[in-house]
């Protein structure tokens, strides 16, 4: 299937500008899907949850036929507001953890929409994943990326925050993935966002060690 319409974006105000926070200042009211959506993940009932961010800020849920059921979010910076929520995953509790990137947090929500709790603090986060065992792994855009418990504990955080040369580990990284051996993959834009080109490093392993 194919949900919304190419080329056709929702009215949300949205302008695009030559820089990026010129870009979302213009968003004035969250809107339809979509504008230039930015993340999707599934409930246990197959519903369907898209981030809708860099020209809305919006999260909506569809059913898994494709029927938009609810949307939730307007530009802001309060509870249940956003600016550019980059990323979503729906946890095992069918809770939907939204990364709001320029916010510098991540909102925590019920399957309606409904605000249950915050991680604030976070270096602009673009992209959280939770496995198996309910380790939360969060990618930030400030060249690093952090694992938590589910409670919110700070487990290990690792990076290169600052450096702006082509050879440190991270630049923005944007995207996690977990493997079924715990192994973590991190996709960054560092093209777009550093101007170096990593080449294959643009995707990068990370291998779990276990403790004997």
């Amino acid at each position: 299937m194919m949900l919304g319409e190419k080329g056709v974006p929702s009215n949300s105000g949205y302008v695009k500008k030559p820089d990026l926070f010129e870009s979302l200042a213009t968003i004035q009211q969250g809107a339809p899907p979509f504008n230039r959506p930015t993340g999707v993940s599934l409930s246990s009932t197959g519903d369907i949850f898209i981030t809708d961010g860099y020209g809305n800020a919006r999260v909506h849920k569809f059913s898994p036929d494709g029927n938009l059921l609810l949307s939730w979010g307007e530009p802001g910076t309060a509870l249940g507001q956003f600016v550019l929520p980059h990323n979503l995953w729906v946890d095992r509790k069918d809770r939907v953890w939204v990364a709001d990137r320029e916010n510098r947090r991540i909102q925590i929500f019920d399957l309606q929409g409904n605000f249950l709790t915050q991680w604030t603090n976070l270096g602009r986060p673009t992209d959280v994943i939770i496995d198996d065992d309910d380790i939360v792994y969060v990618s930030e855009l400030e060249q690093t990326v952090s694992i938590f418990t589910m409670e919110g504990k700070l487990l290990t955080r690792w990076g290169s925050p600052g450096e702006t040369n082509p050879e440190a580990l991270f630049d923005a990284p944007h995207a996690l993935a977990i493997d079924s051996h715990g192994d973590i993959y991190v996709g960054e834009v560092s093209f777009t966002h550093g101007k170096h080109n990593k080449g294959p490093k643009t995707i990068q392993k990370f291998a779990r060690i276990t403790q004997a």
